[in-house]
């Protein structure tokens, strides 16, 4: 039941985003005073819709996107004559540009907002792998003689070196014996061959305190590396006696700056997984007949229910928070391609009237007429037509060989 409550739930949380992403172009065009006759939820047969005011507005049975219906999108766009005059395309490129903008906007903003709630509640994923300590242990002790090594019920005699060194949880550590530490990484590689006093400097409050932490020699098991599929072996490396973080914790006034770091963060790995969109696209057809599937190829949002499903099954709502939320941006960063019929298409083409009459405006000629959006139709049956491909390859390997949480 909590598997099918996830699925559920996680598809809601798309649904009310596209249905926002759509409100973002009615909330903005009526503000400029355009005038909107239609803003639908969903597609295919109407199950209700009412009219208030001068635009109609409803739900249909398929919740899978939805669609406001502004007068006059562009110049070959058929208005009644009561409409002409706030036909969208006799307003300002500015104000065309910022409503065709407003749903990936409202997007982005959705994206934050979730992640501020993950901040603020149960904190942010380390992406970035700082060195910023989550837990400080009474002890450490061998790994012959504590599988856990760290054992909550410590002997007389234990070391404990981060603990006596008064390291606290949630401070970061920024330096080894001077040696700038930017990731716990860093960290490991530089304390394992160590043993006895060693400077430490942890950053406190935003303060950087000066610590000496008597480093001890543990022995703990590795993988060999000349022999990766046979039994660890045993070897001796410095220990602190701390953990580090998997969450930053951040309250409610700390979460907004984390939040907007966190989402800069987000923003620069949707870009990179755009640009490896195409490259992708193989794994996901070997995967369709019998491949082993790849974690990081695409998903469809049947894909991404069923994650999201799994991980509130597991108890994980900061996966199934944070899934959402990069849903959110990368439908943004997509819709925003200049790529018709995409938003972003529309607002380049806009672009381009502009900037092309500013250009006759200094050769002394008058304004050029708009631009013909059916000799584009070529270009835009194509990019339809691959987008059909892509969601139907994506969709069939979600259902096929799913992406499944280990």
């Amino acid at each position: 039941m909590a598997y099918v409550f996830g699925v559920v739930l996680f598809a809601l949380g798309i649904c009310v985003s596209v249905a926002l992403h759509e409100a973002g172009h009615m909330v903005t065009a009526k503000a400029f005073g355009m005038k909107v006759r239609r803003y639908f939820v969903g597609f295919g047969p109407k199950v209700f819709s009412f009219r208030r005011g001068e635009t109609e507005y409803g739900l249909k049975w398929i919740p899978l996107g939805g669609f406001c219906d502004i007068a006059g999108m562009t110049a070959l766009d058929e208005v009644t004559p009561d409409e002409a005059p706030r036909a969208m395309w006799r307003f300002k490129t500015w104000k065309r540009t910022v409503v065709m903008a407003a749903g990936s906007v409202t997007h982005f903003i959705l994206g934050f907002v979730v992640l501020y709630l993950m901040a603020a509640t149960m904190g942010l994923p380390n992406l970035t792998a700082e060195p910023a300590i989550s837990t400080v242990y009474d002890c450490v002790r061998d790994a012959q003689t504590d599988e856990e090594f760290a054992n909550p019920v410590c002997r007389p005699g234990d070391p404990a070196p981060a603990k006596s060194a008064g390291i606290q949880p949630g401070d970061e550590i920024v330096s080894i014996n001077g040696q700038h530490t930017e990731t716990y990484a860093d960290v490991t590689t530089l304390v394992q061959p160590l043993s006895g006093p060693v400077a430490v400097e942890v950053e406190r409050d935003g303060q950087v305190v000066p610590l000496t932490v008597d480093v001890v020699q543990v022995e703990r098991p590795v993988q060999d590396p000349a022999d990766p599929n046979g039994p660890d072996k045993i070897v001796s490396v410095g220990s602190l006696g701390l953990t580090f973080a998997n969450m930053i914790p951040y309250n409610a006034a700390t979460a907004l700056g984390g939040a907007a770091g966190f989402t800069g963060d987000m923003f620069v790995q949707t870009w990179q997984r755009l640009m490896e969109f195409p490259e992708r696209i193989p794994a996901v057809v070997s995967s369709i007949f019998g491949g082993e599937r790849d974690p990081n190829t695409p998903v469809s949002v049947v894909g991404a229910s069923r994650i999201g499903g799994e991980a509130v099954e597991q108890g994980l709502w900061s996966l199934f928070l944070l899934l959402l939320a990069s849903l959110n941006f990368f439908v943004g960063v997509f819709n925003l391609l200049p790529l018709l019929p995409l938003d972003g298409g529309h607002i380049a083409v806009v672009w381009y009237e502009r900037v092309r009459d500013w250009v006759r405006k200094l050769r002394g000629k008058g304004a050029g007429g708009p631009v013909d959006y059916s000799k584009l139709s070529a270009v835009t049956v194509v990019l339809v037509l691959i987008g059909g491909a892509v969601t139907l390859l994506t969709v069939t390997a979600d259902i096929v060989n799913p992406i499944r949480l280990q």
